[in-house]
């Protein structure tokens, strides 16, 4: 068995030590990092080599581990002996830099020197490691010459501490294998279209393409893309899969499909990812080792954290994640991304791959080509999209600034205060929309950004308000570098007030080059059509795979009417009562618990007061703003199916009770859906619309319609989630008898009646 790992991963995992946080953490030596080793590069002699690749084979016990990375610099001396050059960049000070504080950067270089000198058969080399101030650009080296004999001893004793783990896996990966090449369908047959689901998405694994899916509602879409991926990996076609989700309550369902895998012998490590708000420990969460005893120390303790859950575990939920952390006394968010590095599968969402701010940065290319992404409710992920390669700046956090170090640091205070004056510049413009990139702004915020570094570095405790301009400011500034004839800047004022934003309209060629690494990206959802309206904006190709399937029930399980009442903002006030006393003969016509859903908050409360007054005696629940994950559990709790009176639920189209929610059998007897769900009319909005018009598309459709009616559709999904359930879908809306809306109505819904009042 062999085993591939970078240099870099190898020693960081041997030597990494200490707490997770020792005050500020810039962002710059990610940023600055390649300009700081290029300027370093440029002093190099004629001789002199950069980011040599270099790679070499270790056995241990019966395992090849295949080490490999690239050093920074490989300089030749004029007597010819030859130094190996490191170079870490930081934007802290170097006083306190010492030839002892970093282990990790002294095991990397040696590494390298180690396998340069083996390569070319020298008795001894220089390894050097190069310090880097990006702001100041001082410099401070290290150098020790090692013989070769010096150098094995080093590395060999590295080896043998990696190889517990090594060797751990080696079994792991083994069983793994075995398992999912013997492992059967978890079902005893296939529903209708479920196994043309599950073949098509392992053809694209083999194939390695991508696969645009959409598969209605019910045909058990889990387990279909989950069991031909798990096969892939038995057949080593692929080492590991992403399920990436949008919301939690689908999470869970992968989480089931997996655990009745593993009940079936399945040998496997899957993960779930929890926001870190979410599964902190701490009242408040600071992550310094001051205030949290879970970062202080936690490098010391990660490693046999890590093995310790991959060896007794299976299905790592938020849960075991816990009590794991509290077991090793380690961060759990730290942990499940440490844990997620090695686990086969990974649950989470979809911003640890796509965000360019929150990705998965330990990801290597030679991963990637390795792994599937499986990407549920796929739709989800236009405007996921749009919004992870957004930014925004506001002028007022710029003047607080301003004001707040005046006297504490002029500097700072200057910096800011420049920024401020630009957007109050920008204020007085009567252009509030442009399609260039403000390449001004951008420097200004630069310079803000290296000198709030400065100061936040030096604090124990940063000042909140500069701490959240100085990530907005970064935000803003790495998304500037994407920027291109697909984004707009756009200004909005709200009295003093100024805010600009790098607005993304199209997310597709971001997203097509994110993904292009990995092997294959399986697109799947009830609701992915119109094909080729998702196929431009997810970054579709040609050569991609594309397949529909529909229902797996039959179309006289559902009962579909359209009542065409006009839900339009300026009827709404005429049509409400007439509305309401339909819903109530449905009602009185009709068993079970129902669920409503309108198109936003304001007009949702406005039906349900009117509607509560009507029909007291009616039990009615309502979806509220912001609701906590209890609150949301006892929503959907209270749709039971031996309720003792029918329940009517009010909830938004869109919202977190629209999609991913299974109320199954008499849980939920009918849908009710209160207009064609087009988003309300704003600036973002009609920028799309006026972007896509221009690009030749129907602009309206792309910024209003298909997303609109996506929301229905999705709604409308709720009702029919077995074949043994049945029930009713009322459509309220005259546009519903549009040809443009009735085209993208679904097959099983094409039987509609019409019912006027």
């Amino acid at each position: 068995m062999k085993i591939n790992i970078s240099v870099r991963s190898l020693v960081e995992y041997v030597f990494r030590s200490g707490s997770i946080e020792t005050g500020f953490r810039t962002a710059t030596t990610m940023t600055e990092g390649t300009k700081a080793h290029q300027k370093i590069q440029k002093t190099y002699g004629e001789n002199d080599q950069k980011e040599v690749y270099v790679q070499t084979e270790f056995l241990y016990e019966d395992i090849v581990i295949q080490v490999d990375g690239r050093c920074d610099g490989l300089l030749v001396q004029e007597d010819g002996s030859v130094v190996i050059d490191e170079i870490k960049s930081t934007a802290h000070s170097l006083d306190y830099m010492t030839e002892t504080s970093h282990p990790v950067h002294w095991a990397q270089a040696i590494f390298y020197g180690f396998i340069y000198a083996k390569d070319n058969e020298l008795d001894s080399i220089t390894i050097q490691l190069t310090y880097f101030q990006v702001h100041t650009e001082v410099k401070k080296q290290f150098q020790r010459s090692m013989s070769f004999k010096e150098l094995t001893a080093y590395v060999e004793e590295v080896i043998i501490t990696y190889g517990k783990y090594a060797k751990a896996r080696k079994i792991h990966l083994t069983k793994r294998n075995e398992t999912s090449k013997q492992l059967v369908f978890p079902f005893q047959e296939y529903r209708a279209g479920q196994r043309q689901l599950a073949g098509a998405v392992y053809k694209s694994i083999v194939d390695q393409k991508n696969l645009f899916a959409r598969a209605s509602t019910g045909i058990g879409k889990t387990i279909s893309t989950i069991f031909p991926s798990i096969k892939a990996i038995g057949e080593e076609h692929v080492e590991r899969i992403f399920y990436l989700t949008a919301r939690t309550i689908t999470r869970t369902a992968a989480e089931e499909a997996f655990q009745r895998l593993i009940d079936l012998g399945l040998h496997i490590n899957v993960v779930t990812l929890t926001a870190k708000d979410k599964i902190c420990f701490q009242e408040e969460m600071n992550c310094s080792k001051e205030h949290c005893p879970f970062s202080e120390g936690y490098y010391d303790r990660i490693n046999e954290a890590v093995l310790d859950i991959l060896t007794n575990e299976k299905l790592i939920t938020r849960t075991i994640i816990e009590a794991y952390a509290r077991k090793h006394s380690v961060c759990p968010f730290e942990y499940s991304l440490d844990v997620a590095y090695s686990a086969d599968v990974v649950i989470c969402d979809y911003n640890y791959i796509f965000d360019p701010k929150v990705s998965l940065k330990r990801l290597w290319d030679e991963q990637k080509k390795k792994t599937v992404l499986l990407i549920d409710e796929a739709h989800n992920l236009v405007d996921r999209g749009r919004e992870m390669f957004s930014s925004s700046i506001n002028k007022a956090s710029f003047l607080q600034i301003k004001r707040d170090y005046t006297k504490m640091n002029d500097t700072l205070s200057k910096a800011a205060k420049l920024v401020n004056d630009y957007l109050l510049s920008v204020k007085k413009k009567e252009t509030f929309q442009i399609k260039e990139l403000d390449e001004e702004v951008v420097q200004l915020l630069e310079t803000f950004i290296e000198e709030a570094e400065m100061v936040l570095i030096q604090q124990s405790d940063g000042n909140e308000i500069l701490l959240e301009t100085y990530f907005a400011a970064q935000s803003f500034v790495k998304i500037s570098k994407l920027y291109d004839e697909r984004f707009v800047t756009y200004v909005e004022v709200n009295k003093s007030e100024v805010t600009m934003k790098l607005f993304c309209l199209d997310p597709s060629e971001l997203l097509q080059k994110t993904r292009k690494s990995f092997r294959s990206t399986i697109f799947f959802s009830a609701t992915l059509s119109p094909t080729d309206y998702y196929q431009n904006l997810l970054g579709g190709r040609s050569e991609d795979y594309v397949m529909s399937i529909p229902s797996p029930f039959p179309r006289e399980n559902a009962e579909i009417i359209i009542q065409p009442l006009s839900t339009k903002y300026h009827d709404r006030e005429r049509t409400m009562g007439p509305m309401i006393q339909f819903m109530l003969e449905i009602l009185s016509n009709r068993a079970g618990n129902f669920l409503v859903f309108f198109p936003s908050y304001a007009y949702m409360r406005a039906v349900y007061e009117q509607f509560i007054v009507t029909a007291p005696d009616v039990p009615t629940i309502i979806q509220d703003v912001g609701m906590s994950e209890s609150e949301r559990e006892r929503f959907l709790e209270s749709f039971q199916a031996d309720n003792v009176e029918r329940l009517v639920g009010f909830a938004v189209l869109g919202g977190i009770f629209s999609e991913g929610v299974d109320l199954v059998g008499e849980r939920l007897q009918g849908v009710i859906i209160v207009g064609v769900g087009l988003p309300q009319i704003g600036v973002e909005r009609d920028i799309i619309k006026d972007y896509f018009q221009f690009i030749g598309k129907n602009g309206f459709d792309y910024a209003y319609v298909y997303p609109g009616m996506n929301k229905v559709l999705q709604a409308g999904g709720r009702l029919i989630r077995s074949d043994s359930d049945t029930g009713t879908i009322l459509l309220i809306d005259d546009r519903f008898l549009q040809r443009k809306y009735q085209s993208l109505l679904p097959l099983e819904w094409q039987h509609y009646t019409v019912r006027r009042t």
